[in-house]
């Protein structure tokens, strides 16, 4: 891959792979690291890549299975050596085009409250979510990342919606009380 295909890659699906590995990683410095290594792999694998046809979805695809290895490396390492502290970054920020600053408020504090609910789904639930819906992949494009059946990946967003619905008709319910 020539340095001009890697910029041209960058430029028109960086901005969705770096939010992808945001809200996957749920840590800004985490998504950093993740958001090189992926296009790192991409320079690391050369001209052996044939991405013309969706490059959007290899780099997900990547972007999955290096995080999905980091996890289990650092599951290992807490076996071995005990729980690590983990410092949070501050709150993922979503810009938005909003009339009003009463919207904005009200806006902004709904997408918090999703975005805290879709983070706190069991992975196999939230990886889903977050390929069709925030990178709105096909069920087949989702299906091929995650490296399961279609309908796996159907009955996983279903799953998903039914928990969804659950937390946030509970949280919605205590703050209107």
């Amino acid at each position: 891959m020539s340095r001009e295909e890697l910029e041209l890659c960058i430029k028109q699906n960086g901005k969705d792979i770096y939010s992808f590995c945001c809200h996957l990683t749920g840590s800004r410095q985490e998504a950093d690291d993740l958001y090189q290594d992926t296009f790192l792999k991409m320079v690391e694998l050369g001209d052996r890549l044939d991405i013309q046809s969706n490059p959007k979805g290899y780099l997900l695809s990547v972007a999955v299975n290096l995080w999905r290895n980091r996890r289990r490396k650092r599951a290992v390492r807490r076996r071995i050596a005990g729980p690590e502290v983990s410092v949070e970054d501050e709150a993922l920020e979503v810009p938005s085009g909003d009339p009003s600053p009463e919207e904005r408020m009200i806006s902004g504090e709904e997408r918090r409250l999703v975005r805290k609910a879709v983070d706190g789904l069991p992975e196999k639930y939230r990886l889903p979510v977050l390929l069709f819906y925030m990178e709105e992949l096909k069920l087949s494009e989702a299906a091929e990342i995650l490296k399961i059946p279609e309908g796996t990946v159907k009955s996983r967003l279903f799953k998903a919606k039914k928990l969804l619905k659950k937390e946030l008709e509970v949280v919605l319910n205590e703050k209107r009380f």
